[in-house]
């Protein structure tokens, strides 16, 4: 799936809630779908860096208004929690990568991240994390408020059961008319 066109549209991969301990009430069961998915967010997030897309953490301060996204990184890495896994897979570059802490499911509630867009010219938004069925479908339905173009790569995000992802992915194809394909369909424009 071709991502740019005639109008050289610039795009960016947004990576939500990724970044987290999973320290939560029934974090096994998204766990279980969100390490595969993670895996595939690593892999397109180097595709990404190769076609010089940004790479946009975008990411809940969980209710912690003082929070920063260096210090949420460290904790993940440097303590024995269920997220470490995957935090290590997707460390964030810091020189490189963009951070965004969201206090709400969507991505673009009460954050800078569409000045943040604006700012870098994208008008193209590739869509991955977790959940799915939450945090993923609440920032697709906003991105499609804004006029983006949406991609959400069917097998880099995950949510508390297949069934529930595969819904929220259909959601997302029907309502925010974003484009469903597997990340390794995806052709990152170089």
């Amino acid at each position: 799936m071709e991502l740019s066109n005639s109008s050289n549209k610039n795009t960016a991969l947004l990576i939500i809630d990724m970044i987290s301990d999973f320290e939560f009430e029934d974090s096994e069961l998204l766990i279980k779908h969100a390490l595969p998915a993670a895996k595939k967010i690593a892999a397109l997030k180097e595709r990404a860096y190769k076609a010089n897309i940004p790479v946009i953490y975008v990411n809940d301060n969980y209710g912690k208004w003082q929070s920063d996204f260096p210090r949420l990184v460290a904790h993940c890495l440097e303590n024995d929690v269920k997220g470490r896994p995957i935090v290590e897979l997707l460390r964030p570059d810091e020189d490189n990568d963009y951070f965004i802490l969201k206090p709400k499911f969507s991505g673009f509630f009460a954050t800078p991240l569409n000045l943040l867009l604006e700012h870098l010219n994208v008008d193209t938004l590739i869509l991955t994390g977790a959940a799915g069925d939450m945090c993923v479908q609440f920032t697709a339905n906003d991105a499609y408020m804004h006029d983006y173009r949406i991609f959400v790569p069917s097998d880099c995000s995950a949510s508390n059961t297949p069934e529930a992802n595969t819904n929220a992915l259909h959601m997302m194809r029907d309502v925010a008319k974003a484009t469903i394909t597997p990340s390794v369909d995806l052709d990152l424009p170089l």
